[in-house]
């Protein structure tokens, strides 16, 4: 729901490159450019930002009881 804020494998800081992840994509520019731009090198934390799915406005909407 949340990036994480480290890798899950090797323990980098990831979280403070989410946005402008996300922002240069949605843009149109490649996702391999962009990764390799910001500096993530290492499968894992490359396969964080290729499988995370941003569903916490869905979650948000619901109320809890």
């Amino acid at each position: 729901m949340i990036i994480p804020i480290r890798c899950f494998s090797c323990g980098k800081p990831i979280a403070h490159l989410w946005e402008s992840y996300v922002e240069r994509v949605n843009k149109g520019e490649d996702r391999k450019k962009v990764m390799d731009e910001l500096g993530l090198q290492r499968y894992c934390c490359r396969s964080v930002f290729l499988g995370h799915v941003d569903l916490i406005d869905t979650a948000a909407q619901f109320k809890k009881f």
